[in-house]
């Protein structure tokens, strides 16, 4: 907790390099179809694996040996609790302080467990809190829009998904097409949003940021919270079977 990387200013070490690309490439892995909860750490770190240090190296294993400790929590699907489709998504503004780039995050879930779900950062530099919550929001809808048309070909098409958002800033610009001076500049792709909402695909709400399960993916939570917005993903203890 409290770990913040930083870039390793000595010559690079190609046998530490080689070493932690094989253990963060096996992390990624991992991380992109079955362990959301590591995702923000694993990201974080891959964003050094040109040149790595010893510490960030460490800091892989220890990641290594959180899924070892955890090998019986599994993402367990259950429609008692909530059955459709519903979104988050969430932003971090200009969190790399390197490069100035926020970070944009979101989750989907089914069935009180998330199936899908990304933390990367944002191509462009943006110049407000709003305005990268609002390409969060937009990245979010085309993996939404993706997610109908598939269900679509598979014969079992869907309503209206709900998306939440920590910002009402967000929320307004998607909602209303009208172009201002403060929001005019946002390139044009991330408008995309305005089509989806207005074709009824997805639908925006409000959610108290102490309450958006995506921040675990964005930032490097305290003890509790980490917690909090793990146990809202559906993962379980189950023993084998």
């Amino acid at each position: 907790m409290g770990y913040v990387p930083t870039p390793n200013e000595a010559p690079v070490d190609k046998q530490l390099r080689h070493k932690f690309q094989q253990v963060i490439g096996s992390l990624l892995y991992i991380m992109l179809g079955t362990y959301p909860d590591i995702a923000f750490a694993v990201t974080k770190l891959s964003q050094f694996a040109v040149n790595p240090s010893k510490d960030h190296l460490v800091k892989a294993l220890y990641i290594c040996r959180y899924l070892i400790g955890t090998p019986k929590y599994r993402i367990i699907y259950s429609s008692r609790k909530q059955r459709g489709f519903i979104a988050y998504a969430d932003s971090d503004w200009a969190l790399d302080i390197h490069t100035r780039r926020s970070t944009t995050g979101y989750m989907v879930m089914l069935a009180s467990g998330v199936i899908s779900w990304n933390t990367r950062a944002q191509k462009t530099v943006v110049l407000s809190f709003t305005e990268a919550e609002y390409m969060s929001l937009s990245d979010t809808c085309r993996q939404l829009q993706w997610m109908h048309l598939l269900l679509y070909e598979l014969g079992m098409p869907i309503d209206t998904i709900p998306l939440c958002g920590n910002n009402q800033g967000e929320i307004f610009i998607a909602s209303n097409p009208v172009q201002e001076r403060q929001t005019k500049h946002i390139d044009i792709c991330y408008h995309y949003i305005c089509q989806v909402l207005d074709k009824g695909e997805v639908a925006l709400y409000f959610v108290e940021g102490s309450e958006n399960p995506t921040d675990m993916l964005m930032k490097n939570l305290g003890h509790v919270k980490f917690l909090k917005f793990w146990g809202q993903l559906g993962i379980e203890f189950k023993e084998s079977q």
